[in-house]
This record gives C-alpha cells, structure tokens and sequence, in this order.
C-alpha cells in the first residue's frame, strides 16, 4: 500500500502534462468557430501587432517563437510557443483557453475572435 502511494506521488509530480488536444486540433476547432479560412499571414502579422497599446504577442513571445520567451513584466520564462519547438506547447485545452483570454485582454483589451485565434495557430503550426 505504502509503495502504491509512493509511486503514485511520484508519478503525480513529475510533472505530467495533460494533453488532451493538439495544436491541428485546436485550429480546425476555431477555424470552425470563425466560418473562415485561417491565414498564417494574417497570424503572423497579429501576432507581431500591439494593436494599439504597449504589448504584442511577440513582446513576451518573441518575433519567431521557437526559443524561450521572457514575461514583458514579470520577467518569467516563457517555454517556446511554437509547437514544432516544444512538443508540449497548444496540448492542454484548459491551459489553451485561459491564457487564450488573459494574454488577448493584455494586447487587445478583449478576447481575440475565433478568427484570430485560427490564424494564430495556422501560423504557429506553419513554423518549422
């Protein structure tokens, strides 16, 4: 019983991810949602944008994220958001959604739209 436990902390605190979905997934999801066809151009270029405040996607990102990025204020790092630079980047559903909405309301003061968001992940995807 005690080894069962253990093992199972253990396991719990390895730091498992759940993976639930993947970057394709997610795409064709919002892809949906809009009615649209993604443009990774379009993503790109929004990604690159401050919309009209401080903030892009890119200031915490970086302009190609495939390294490590670093929070604009808080200075925290930023796993690589492109997926073919970090297999576990755009697999948490949950994860996907709420920094999704709290990092749109950051560079755009609201949530992106559907369409936005499929242009994202067509361009993010598109990163090789």
């Amino acid at each position: 019983m005690k080894r069962t436990l253990m093992l199972l902390l253990l396991v719990g605190s390895s730091g498992a991810y759940a993976a639930d979905t993947t970057p394709a997934q997610l795409q064709a999801r919002w892809t949906a949602t809009a009615g649209t066809t993604p443009s990774p151009a379009r993503g790109q270029q929004f990604f690159s944008t401050t919309h009209g405040g401080e903030w892009s996607c890119a200031s915490c990102h970086g302009a190609v994220p495939t390294a490590d990025g670093k929070h604009a204020s808080t200075g925290k790092r930023i796993a690589p958001l492109a997926p073919a630079y970090n297999p576990r980047a755009l697999t948490d559903t949950a994860k996907v959604d709420k920094w999704f909405r709290r990092n749109c309301k950051d560079v755009l003061s609201r949530e992106c739209t559907a369409a936005e968001k499929a242009d994202v992940l067509s361009w993010l995807n598109s990163i090789k």
